[in-house]
């Protein structure tokens, strides 16, 4: 599966022309973070969070920069509670009072994007499929019964 572009020059600074070298690397496209690892673990768990996000959302195109932004906000807050998590899961004690926090803040964070899977229409179910093909045998019996 092609990795989703979060480049910010297709199309979303239409308006700016100036060209790409003067605009920030991060607004490009060409790094996650102005300072940090683009390629360490949590880096790329991040980047996945966001283009799945983005992906709920209809894509890039479709987002604004503060949406985009947000989006960024809540992968991040996953993230963290991803981390508090793995620690429960070896035994060790978290701070549930934060944990709650982070987790109420990325609900609301999703609330306000309004962030819900929508099932894109891809043709016939297979019910729908196998009761037209019932139909369709029904209706051959029927005509084979007919004189």
């Amino acid at each position: 599966m092609p990795e989703m572009s979060l480049d910010s020059s297709t199309g979303r600074h239409g308006a700016d022309s100036r060209p790409k070298r003067i605009r920030s690397a991060v607004s490009n496209g060409r790094r996650l973070f102005v300072d940090g690892d683009g390629n360490s673990a949590w880096s790329r768990r991040y980047r996945d969070l966001i283009v799945g996000h983005v992906s709920d959302l209809g894509g890039r195109d479709m987002l604004s920069e503060a949406q985009l932004s947000l989006i960024k906000r809540a992968s991040t807050l996953e993230l963290e509670l991803e981390q508090a998590e793995g620690r429960l899961s070896k035994g060790e004690q978290i701070d549930l009072d934060c944990y709650g926090r982070a987790a109420s803040h990325l609900r609301r964070i999703l609330e306000s994007l309004g962030l819900e899977r929508k099932p894109r229409d891809v043709g016939l179910s297979l019910g729908d499929l196998l009761r037209a093909d019932l139909r369709q045998q029904r209706e051959a019996a029927r005509v084979e019964r007919q004189p």
